[in-house]
């Protein structure tokens, strides 16, 4: 999917580019794979706001994603490409061989009307799914499950990939698009290929009401604030905080580790820090 740029005839076109929709086939999502999305404004069950800088935005539809891929055995046909506001990959709608309609990620070289299929039978072609211990090394994959059954939850962005590295026992090596090689059974569903929409990164936004599409509000920086609000604010003239950066509660925001889940740590061979 190509970049496309415009001619800078305002200061905001000059720097905007967008992803051309030459790969969309489609303009409306499905209906029966849609439902509602409540807005939240960053605000928790309880009121109060507990993610800042969030709110406003265009209205949005949530497609269902079938991350589980547990249609074992059935065949479906690729209808169409579509957009989804929701998520920085396309999503593909798959129209099964006993008449159930799912959408899966679309992973980068999936076109429509190819035939797909999940389960431990599946050939390996890109956008089969299928357990890891059915998987050759070397392979590169993506929506991996950490607990069979579970759902597909690493390797979900635009362009990202894991790669099989081996398989000892009941468990596989993935070496994750971070760096981080992990232990995942091998019982774990994962699908072939990588998930599509490779330029997504190379977008420019271009201007600041982009963002606010989004649902991102501006975010102030804490040195422009006062004593009170942030540590890094107050201050004669411009500072730039006087002290190591941290967050508007304290906690160091450079360097600091803040990883603290010895319940998972068993299952990481490699950090994806160099220096552990």
């Amino acid at each position: 999917m190509a970049i496309k740029k415009y001619r800078p005839t305002t200061p905001t076109r000059r720097f905007t580019s967008t992803l051309s929709r030459e790969g969309i086939t489609k303009d409306r999502p499905e209906k029966s794979l849609t439902t509602g999305k409540q807005r939240t404004g960053g605000r928790s069950s309880t009121g109060r706001v507990s993610s800042r800088f969030i709110g406003g935005g265009h209205k949005q539809s949530y497609r269902v994603i079938d991350f589980k891929r547990d249609k074992k055995g059935i065949p479906a046909t690729v209808a169409s490409i579509e957009y989804d506001p929701n998520r920085s990959a396309r999503v593909a709608l798959l129209n099964y061989a006993d008449g159930e309609k799912r959408y899966i990620l679309a992973p980068d070289g999936l076109a429509v009307g190819r035939k797909v299929l999940a389960g431990p039978d599946a050939d390996i072609l890109v956008g089969n799914a299928l357990p890891l211990k059915n998987v050759p090394a070397g392979t590169f994959v993506h929506n991996i499950e950490l607990k069979p059954g579970k759902g597909g939850q690493m390797a979900r962005a635009a362009g990202t990939q894991a790669q099989l590295v081996s398989k000892e026992g009941d468990y596989a090596l993935i070496k994750l698009p971070s760096g981080e090689t992990r232990r995942i059974p091998v019982d774990c569903t994962a699908t072939i290929g990588q998930v599509g929409n490779l330029d997504h990164e190379n977008v420019s936004l271009g201007k600041a009401g982009r963002t606010r599409w989004m649902g991102k509000r501006p975010h102030n920086r804490g040195v422009t604030m006062n004593p009170v609000d942030h540590p890094h604010g107050g201050g004669e003239g411009k500072t730039s905080g006087g002290r190591h950066p941290v967050t508007p509660w304290g906690q160091p925001t450079r360097g600091y580790k803040t990883r603290n889940n010895k319940r998972t740590e068993k299952w990481i061979v490699t950090h994806r820090s160099k220096k552990r």
